[in-house]
């Protein structure tokens, strides 16, 4: 019995010792599942005329379920595809109509492509990288609400709509690697994106805007 037992503590001490030597290498592919959140950093121009002075607009931050697959080039160099549904995001007024609350509501679907530095060895626990990216972001599926009507003279029969350009922009990501267990990971990144954008109402006005969104992401990653 002692001998089965000591077999068996070591051959669980092998599958330990394998499990943990698991690396992050030079034709690997990592997948993910997680959590993001956009918090766009917003700076508004003013709507054009006709309306008040000052008339602007903020956008809220918004969360969805978040994965990705990144595929390692080099035992230091990746490439990484996010994946994830639209994020929806609420438009509020700002500046002169900053009281009115919720104007639209619009969906954002970021299609990303980033280029991933990682530091240290592939055998190595915690592996810190740093990427750069390009973003192209589609915004889709606007509704507009009384307060926009209210703002911009739209009515119940013909109801003010405000869409929001699909526009490229760039990325710059900041992320740590955490090996967990065996193949399993914890990642952890910041993302800033660079974004502007120009939203048109049906009014025949319309709105620049800076976006600039901060994403934070957390997943659980599988390598393979």
């Amino acid at each position: 019995m002692k001998a089965k037992l000591s077999s068996l503590i070591a051959l669980t001490c092998v599958a330990l010792a394998s499990g943990a030597a698991h690396a992050q290498s030079a034709g690997d592919f990592i997948v993910r599942l997680g959590g993001g959140t956009i918090m766009p950093d917003v700076k508004s121009g003013n709507l054009s005329a006709p309306s008040l002075e000052n008339t602007r607009i903020d956008v809220k931050k918004a969360s969805q379920v978040v994965g990705g697959i990144t595929y390692m080039v080099t035992d230091n160099f990746s490439i990484d595809l996010p994946l994830s549904p639209a994020f929806k995001h609420e438009v509020v007024g700002d500046g002169a109509i900053a009281g009115v609350g919720t104007l639209a509501t619009v969906k954002a679907l970021p299609a990303t492509l980033i280029g991933q530095y990682r530091l240290g060895g592939a055998k190595d626990a915690v592996r810190p990288y740093v990427g750069l990216g390009v973003v192209y972001a589609k915004f889709f599926d606007s509704k507009g609400t009384t307060a926009l009507n209210a703002t911009t003279g739209g009515t119940p029969s013909n109801p003010t709509v405000m869409n929001m350009e699909n526009r490229t922009g760039s990325l710059a990501q900041l992320g740590v690697s955490i090996k967990v267990w065996g193949q399993w990971s914890l990642d952890m990144a910041v993302d800033k994106t660079f974004l502007k954008t120009t939203g048109h109402l049906t009014t025949g006005q319309s709105i620049n805007t800076t976006l600039d969104p901060t994403t934070v992401l957390a997943a659980v990653g599988y390598s393979f």
